[in-house]
């Protein structure tokens, strides 16, 4: 089934969202929301999105500042993005979802729960990054960081859309330049007013979010939700030192090993998307 997409208009900015199977009277326990990571957007759910599309209602949004929602050049906090989303609930009927988070998104998740856990029916994290809050001595890293990942290294001016296209090739995220990955890269890249190319992801984003991400712990107490946490193979959380904080505070907390990278929804989206759909289909089991 084929998404749509809309846009729902707030005070400060405009979200974009993509919705799957909207004409269909559903529960509240087929509500999906995916929420996706760092300069990515709401596409990089379509696959998975066209395998639930039959059972479930399912939205998945441009993040502030990413993709076709609006670029503010400040307003990137966790409690403004959750704001966002509550909103977004809001204006769908939605009083509580399943909810996925990648990356980014996943530490984000995991505060949302622990502020609102009447929201969720669930919680997905997808290779969240950095979930406890960091040392101050990191934000010297910070610039190195920015060079070194793959979903930043499409910020910068390209002379050329070729060029750009050949950058994305060698990164991990467009890893077997599937018909999916080509069609992200192209929504994901714009000709600026000089000529150049580059992402529609800015550097206020960037910036405001990395500070969030540093300075806020995402697992403080506490959350009784059921839990999966999506390991990649070769993911950011390869190591049991870091499966720890999550198996403290989650105490509803399931742990899955799939093939691929960070970004395994895109690599391996079969095995990714199977994960998912029995995680989501034992919820509603455990509900009949």
């Amino acid at each position: 089934m084929n998404f749509v997409r809309k846009t729902l208009s707030l005070s400060q900015i405009n979200l974009s969202y993509l919705e799957w199977n909207s004409g269909v009277n559903h529960s509240s326990d087929t509500n999906l929301l995916l929420l996706h990571g760092l300069a990515d957007q709401a596409l990089v759910w379509k696959k998975l999105g066209d395998q639930l599309s039959d059972r479930y209602h399912i939205i998945a949004p441009d993040m502030r500042g990413h993709g076709e929602s609006s670029k503010p050049n400040q307003g990137y906090t966790f409690t403004e993005v959750i704001a966002d989303l509550e909103a977004l609930m809001d204006h769908l009927n939605w009083s509580k979802a399943h909810i996925l988070g990648h990356s980014w998104t996943g530490k984000m998740a995991a505060i949302w729960a622990k502020q609102n856990p009447q929201r969720f029916n669930s919680m997905i994290l997808v290779d969240p990054i950095f979930i406890m809050k960091l040392p101050r001595l990191f934000k010297l890293t910070l610039p190195l960081l920015y060079r070194q990942l793959d979903c930043l290294k499409l910020i910068k001016s390209f002379a050329s859309f070729e060029e750009a296209e050949n950058q994305a090739k060698q990164l991990a995220q467009f890893s077997g330049w599937s018909d999916l990955q080509q069609e992200l890269f192209q929504a994901a890249i714009e000709q600026k007013t000089d000529g150049t190319w580059g992402s529609k992801f800015g550097i206020p984003a960037r910036n405001e979010i990395f500070e969030q991400v540093m300075e806020v712990p995402g697992l403080t107490e506490k959350i009784d939700l059921p839990t999966l946490f999506i390991q990649p193979e070769k993911g950011v959380n390869r190591m049991n030192w870091q499966l720890q904080p999550y198996q403290q505070y989650l105490t509803q907390l399931k742990i899955e090993r799939v093939a691929g990278n960070h970004w395994s929804f895109l690599v391996e989206p079969d095995s990714f998307n199977q994960t998912v759909e029995t995680f989501l289909n034992s919820q509603i089991m455990v509900k009949l």
